[in-house]
Parts: structure tokens; C-alpha cells; sequence
């Protein structure tokens, strides 16, 4: 199944690397020590975050539209795409 949220990407105060979150993902956050770096740190987060979510059972939240969301004066937003693939149970 391929997932898409959008994360909030917001430099660093000293101007090395972003830090990004992912506001219908509690708590899922990354950062990198370059736009690259934290995109693929978001990308593995999130992917964690939603493995988790589906191995515990759990219902995914649904994704806010980037145009709904309120943005720090420097941040803006890229949509990150998960790929999870569903294994059958060997029970």
C-alpha cells in the first residue's frame, strides 16, 4: 500500500539542516543535516510511524490538505510518500 502525509519542513536555527513533522502523525518527527537528509529521515519516520500503527491494529488518521495547515513564518510543506508492503499473517 503506498501512503502519502505532508510534513511541515522548517530550517534550523543556526541554518544547518530542517527539521520536519507531520501533523497527522503524532509525534512523528525528523531531521537531516540537508533538505535530502531530512526528507529521507521524514520518509523513514513516517514509515515507522504507519508499520507500527497497522501491526498494532490501529486506523490511520486521514491527511490534511497542505492548503488547511498554518505554516511557521519559514516552513512549508512537501508530501511524503510510503510504500508498506502487506504480508498475509502466518498464524
Amino acid at each position: 500500500m503506498t501512503f502519502v502525509y505532508p510534513a511541515v519542513f522548517t530550517p534550523h536555527a543556526d541554518g544547518k539542516g530542517f527539521h520536519a513533522e507531520f501533523p497527522d502523525l503524532e509525534c512523528c518527527v525528523a531531521d537531516g543535516a540537508d533538505l535530502d537528509d531530512a526528507i529521507d529521515a521524514a520518509q523513514e519516520a513516517a514509515y515507522n510511524w504507519i508499520q507500527l500503527e497497522l501491526d498494532e491494529g490501529g486506523d490511520l488518521p486521514p491527511q490534511t490538505p497542505p492548503e488547511d495547515m498554518q505554516l511557521p513564518e519559514d516552513g512549508f510543506v512537501r508530501n511524503i510518500m510510503v510504500r508498506v508492503k502487506l504480508l498475509p499473517d502466518n498464524d
